[in-house]
């Protein structure tokens, strides 16, 4: 008769793990997250009231929402936050972490630097050469074709890498139909423009009527004729970051329109979050799952466009 050691030596873990399947669980490889590349969060304190961010709870937030990677945006403007979010900080956490974070850098365009243009190419190629992928988030008190916004328009394109900007009647602003950011697409066809916020996603719809309109979560029917439509079909470098309320709304407030344009505009479109604090609540998975997307729209939107335009592969 055999003993016990030798009966269980001559077992297959696979048949003892289809024998008893928890056997075997606590030593199963955790499931990497995948579903997801995140264009828009933001470590560290971003309003006064919140707590801190850190890298270590994004990334277990990260994990519970299957989000393989995130971009980190600073925030370098004084109407962007409560506190400056600095380059450094997104750099480092992404040199800590370089398979789940994606550091973005930012500068305020009023901020005193020689050489105009070139001076501002070289400190962003400077930040290129340590890992950024992208500029942004821009997100500034000036007219959205204010000179000043223009030679970060310029250095960016010459640096070769995409901008993500936010709109609303305080910050990036335009008027409706996005006539200042037509602008800058049309003088800067080489650079890939991202779009976020209020004034840009309330855009969708063709009744926005006043400057104000622009920094509203409007609800109701979408009317066609959007500014947002517009411009995706006449300009190939523009395109739409899905984060925050103004993204959810967006697609959620006219859920047939919603779906129809995320299809239509499925490769111009990015998933993300404007996660910034512990906590908070993201409407962007259960909005997005509720539509019952083809299956090559979503991984257009919520990884492959990401992919191709910040050139992670």
């Amino acid at each position: 008769m055999l003993s016990r050691r030798e009966f269980t030596a001559g077992i297959t873990t696979a048949a003892l793990t289809a024998i008893s399947p928890r056997l075997f669980a606590a030593n199963a490889e955790p499931k990497k997250a995948s579903k997801y590349i995140d264009v828009h969060t933001h470590i560290g304190t971003t309003w006064n009231g919140d707590e801190e961010l850190t890298p270590k709870m994004l990334l277990n937030w990260m994990d519970d929402h299957d989000i393989e990677k995130s971009v980190l945006l600073p925030l370098t403007s004084p109407e962007s936050s409560s506190f400056l979010l600095l380059t450094g900080p997104a750099l480092k956490a992404a040199k800590q972490h370089p398979d789940r974070f994606i550091p973005f850098c930012s500068i305020d365009p009023r901020t005193s630097v020689r050489g105009g243009v070139k001076g501002f190419v070289s400190i962003i190629q400077k930040w290129v050469d340590q890992g950024a992928k992208g500029f942004g988030e821009h997100k500034v008190g000036l007219n959205f074709d204010d000179p000043l916004m223009m030679q970060i328009y310029a250095a960016c394109e010459e640096v070769g890498i995409p901008l993500l900007f936010h709109q609303d009647a305080q910050r990036g602003l335009d008027e409706p139909g996005l006539p200042r950011l037509e602008h800058a697409l049309a003088t800067y066809p080489k650079l890939n423009f991202i779009g976020h916020g209020p004034g840009w996603w309330a855009s969708i719809s063709g009744d926005i009527k006043t400057q104000k309109d622009l920094g509203s979560y409007p609800k109701g029917p979408v009317v066609e004729g959007g500014a947002i439509d517009r411009l995706m079909g006449k300009y190939p470098n523009i395109y739409g970051d899905l984060s925050a309320g103004s993204g959810a709304n967006s697609i959620s407030r006219d859920k047939n329109f919603g779906r129809e344009f995320m299809i239509r505009r499925k490769d111009r479109l990015m998933f993300g979050t404007d996660y910034l604090r512990p906590g908070q609540k993201v409407p962007q998975f259960d909005v997005f799952d509720g539509l019952d997307l083809p299956k090559e729209v979503q991984a257009s939107i919520f990884k492959g466009n990401a992919t191709r335009v910040l050139k992670l592969s």
